[in-house]
């Protein structure tokens, strides 16, 4: 029967983006329309192809749903009695938990200034009502696909960090413990969620670099030679390559590529001095170096918060860390361990 309302073949529902998909989960597609008898065309096709649909009027709700329901596209009437939906349409794209879900506006007219207007609030499509069956199916599976292949990248690589990770450490956590200590130090330091989630990502992949290193050379227990050295400094240049791809992570870059430098301008591989250096690639290199030092690891014992800091400090005497920058991470752990040993205290 919902063959024949829709003109479609017996064949076409074999072609289905879902039951061809049988591993992944039913794309979750948000009509926004104030017109509940203008959202159900678009409704009945897209639930007749697989997708699971839901429906908003065009209340001032809608940004607060998308960021907390993440569809995997946006279907976004232009014209809505609240809020504007080229408004509505700006905010997703600039915030980072919603930039790379994909928006088809949406109006009844077809003109160069709604289209103009669709471009300069990064919308992914524009299409006009009535829609055309076809369109609107070829539209919204196009750029689902696009989207889920960014995310199996993102995945990918994620994946591959893992690996590299495990190759050189019997726990395979470091990762876990630094994305963990870049939260709450992170908000210790009231930096912008974006900048949160830039330093949280890059504890996962920021050594991703290293899949293309030797294990001879990487694992090497002895003394590097200098050319070995240079080979392994070429790590970050190769993850900042591999992580380039990912559209929106792209404020990671530069803590991959400069988690190595020295606030002196020794370190690499640009010999960055200063505030040249990145602010989160100086935040993300105290993080990486305190869990390396408070870790265990098959060469060492792991050091206590304490001696991790005196470490740090030295380091920092000799130039080669933001001073301000590793006072505020001293009072950060202080305190932090501090609030330990009164929990610690309490439940006694």
């Amino acid at each position: 029967m919902m063959n024949q309302v829709f003109g479609l073949s017996p064949s076409t529902e074999l072609n289905s983006p879902v039951i061809n998909k049988r591993n992944q989960a039913p794309a979750k597609i948000l009509i926004v329309d104030d017109r509940p008898y203008s959202r159900m065309p678009a409704r009945d096709l897209l639930l007749f192809e697989g997708y699971e649909v839901k429906e908003v009027g065009g209340d001032s709700s809608v940004f607060e749903w998308v960021v907390n329901h993440k569809p995997d596209l946006v279907l976004l009437d232009v014209v809505l009695s609240e809020v504007d939906g080229f408004e509505i349409c700006k905010l997703l794209k600039q915030d980072y938990r919603t930039s790379q879900i994909p928006i088809i506006l949406a109006a009844v007219a077809d003109n160069r200034e709604y289209r103009r207007k669709v471009r300069e609030v990064d919308g992914d499509d524009f299409l006009t009502k009535p829609f055309d069956r076809f369109q609107l199916s070829t539209r919204v599976k196009s750029l689902i696909e696009q989207k889920r292949l960014k995310e199996g990248v993102e995945q990918v690589l994620v994946d591959i960090a893992k690996v590299m990770e495990s190759r050189s450490s019997d726990s395979g956590s470091s990762s876990t413990r630094v994305a963990s200590l870049a939260r709450s130090f992170g908000e210790y330091l009231k930096i912008s969620p974006q900048a949160i989630a830039n330093l949280v990502f890059a504890a996962h992949v920021h050594d991703i670099g290293e899949v293309a290193i030797p294990d001879a050379v990487l694992l090497k227990k002895g003394e590097l030679t200098n050319e070995e050295r240079e080979l392994i400094r070429q790590h970050v240049l190769i993850g900042e390559k591999l992580c380039q791809p990912l559209d929106n992570r792209q404020g990671v870059l530069p803590i991959i590529r400069h988690h190595h430098e020295r606030w002196d301008g020794s370190g690499y591989p640009d010999g960055l001095a200063g505030n040249r250096i990145p602010q989160l690639a100086q935040i993300f290199q105290i993080l990486d170096i305190y869990t390396a030092l408070t870790s265990e690891r098959p060469h060492k014992q792991a050091y206590t918060p304490t001696q991790a800091l005196e470490i740090i400090a030295e380091e920092t005497n000799k130039g080669w860390r933001n001073p301000e920058v590793v006072e505020q991470f001293t009072a950060f752990i202080r305190a932090t361990e501090e609030k330990k040993q009164l929990q610690g205290i309490a439940q006694i």
